[in-house]
This record gives C-alpha cells, structure tokens and sequence, in this order.
C-alpha cells in the first residue's frame, strides 16, 4: 500500500507548543519497521492552482507571501515561516497523491501519514490548519474524474468525506456547504473545538467521556444514515480522516476510547468502503497524547487496518460509480 509522507519539513516551534510535531517522523519510522506492505514515497508540494480549487487567491497568496496577519497566526496556532508554508503545500500534496492512487492507481486504499486539516475554511486558516487537504484534493480529483474521461460514462464523481476526528470538521463543512456532489459525516466532541460549529451533510455530537460501546453504537449509526442517504447516487471516492485523538489518553480529545476502541473503529469504516468498493484516501487528523508514543501506535494500527483493506482490494473488480439523473 502507498502511503506518502512529509516529515521532513519541520515546524520551527517555540518550546512548550502543544503540537506534536515529531509525531509524524515516529509514524513513518514505525510503519515502516513493522508494515512491510507499506510503500513510503515523499509527498509532492501543492500548487497555487491546486489549492485556489478550494481556497480563495488572497488567501493562498497571503500564506505564500508571508503577509497573514498577526490574529491569522494566532488563530492557526503557528508564527509564519517558510517552512510552515512548504509544510501546508506538501500536507496537501501527499492527500492528492493518495486520494490519485486510490481512484487512478487501481490500488483501493491509499494514505498520507499527516493530512486531515479540516479547521481550514476557504479563506483562512484555524486551528493547526493552513489549507484544508481534503477538500483541495476532493476538487481536483473530481476535475481529473472529467478530464480522463470516466466522467462521460459515469457522472459526476461523487465524494463521501468520514471525519472521526475528536473535532468537528468545521471548514470542510462550511467549503462544501451548497455541493450536493459531497457528503460530509463529522463524529465529534460536542464541547470540544471549535466551539462555533458548521453543518455538515449529518453531524453527531458526543458527550464528555463517552467509551467505546456507545461511541460505536453512534458511528454504526451515523454510516448507516450515511449509505442510506447516498444510496441513489454512490459515491466513487472516499476521505476517511482517522483522528487517534479520541482515545482516552489524548490532551485534547475529551473522549475515551480505547485503542481497541479505536481499532474496531477502523475496522468498520474500511470494510464498509470495501464492500461497497469505494476506493478511500485515509489522512491521519488529529492525536495529541500525553504519551506520544501512544499516539503513534494508534495510528500505526489505523494503517495496518488499512493496508488489510487495501490487499482485500487487489482480488477484487471496481464498479463505476453510478450515473448522474439525466447524464
């Protein structure tokens, strides 16, 4: 399985941030010591004409040019640098290049071992979120769906986004707010951040310290009012953000799930997108532990569990998806 990475472009952070950093670098490192499916391939950079498919031109350009304002950092939570620039290009190039060889490269599933930047709105950046991957890459793989011609004989491509992330997906909702072409599932911490919520295509809001049983009882839930609402026009492709952050160990997640939990959690999002054969770009989201090394291994199993999924792929044929009412 093709997994891309960017560690190498790090933040300069003051001592103390809260974001862990390292973490990606310690994901990749483990991945590949104990995932001999795994394939690591250094993600490319994003273009200004890639993000301006989701992101409005000044914004783009004020990130670029290093002109965002002082309350624009702060709300991000990173100072400015180049490096935090070629990080956000690269965070989103390595969810391109994933969503790409999961729909193109007959592959199934793919990952990036960052991504997940979902609190990035179309004209700003918000909580450790520059520019919204998902979204960028939804656009330019529905665009390419037309251009390569599938788009003649199937429709429209039709994309489902699956955010469990502790945080409610708030710019990705409010970027695909009036776009019946992709549905968007948040699984969220009802008190956690953001505190002003967006609407996505169906939200469902948990208490403080909810466990694995009921957490699970609410995604079964939450996927079955999903298929259903999406069953006249399937989609073709999936972004499924697996956030660690609500295991009962992280910082910010006020949840607490197990990492079997966790794991079971995975297990179904992956097999339903198989049975229905809906290739899935996984992105990592959200994990901020008290113990960092527990993150990671949450994280590593999400991306054993997928590499299960995407050897499960390569025995099976894909449909297309089906056709838009009157194309």
């Amino acid at each position: 399985m093709r997994v891309f990475q960017s560690d190498q472009f790090v933040l300069p952070l003051p001592p103390g941030h809260t974001f862990p950093m390292s973490k990606y670098r310690l994901l990749r490192e483990a991945a590949e010591a104990t995932l001999p499916q795994v394939r690591v391939t250094e993600a490319p950079a994003a273009s200004d004409g890639e993000l301006a498919l989701a992101h409005d031109p000044a914004w783009i350009t004020a990130v670029a040019e290093g002109t965002t304002s002082a309350a624009q950092q702060r709300e991000i939570g990173f100072p400015w640098s180049p490096r935090m620039v070629e990080r956000a290009r690269r965070s989103v190039g390595a969810t391109i290049a994933a969503a790409r060889t999961a729909l193109f490269g007959s592959e199934g599933v793919a990952a990036n071992l960052a991504g997940g930047t979902h609190h990035a709105y179309a004209h700003k950046g918000s909580g450790y979120c520059v520019f919204n991957d998902v979204a960028v890459a939804a656009r330019l793989m529905q665009a390419e769906w037309h251009r390569s011609g599938a788009g003649t004989r199937g429709g429209l491509l039709r994309v489902v986004v699956i955010d469990l992330d502790v945080h409610q997906g708030n710019g990705t909702a409010a970027i695909f707010a009036d776009d019946p072409s992709v549905y968007t599932l948040s699984l969220h911490g009802d008190r956690n951040f953001p505190f002003r919520k967006e609407a996505s295509s169906l939200d469902v809001a948990l208490p403080d310290g909810c466990t694995d049983a009921p957490y699970l009882a609410a995604l079964d839930g939450a996927l079955a009012e999903t298929w259903a609402s999406l069953a006249a026009h399937p989609p073709g492709l999936a972004f499924y953000l697996a956030g660690a952050d609500p295991h009962e160990n992280d910082r910010l997640g006020r949840l607490k799930l197990t990492a079997a939990g966790l794991a079971e959690r995975d297990r179904r999002v992956l097999d339903a997108l198989r049975d229905r054969a809906i290739p899935a770009a996984v992105v990592m989201a959200g994990g901020y532990g008290r113990d960092l090394a527990t993150t990671v291994d949450i994280q590593r199993r999400t991306l054993e569990l997928a590499c299960a999924s995407w050897q499960g792929w390569q025995t099976r044929p894909r449909p297309q998806p089906a056709p838009e009412c009157g194309t």
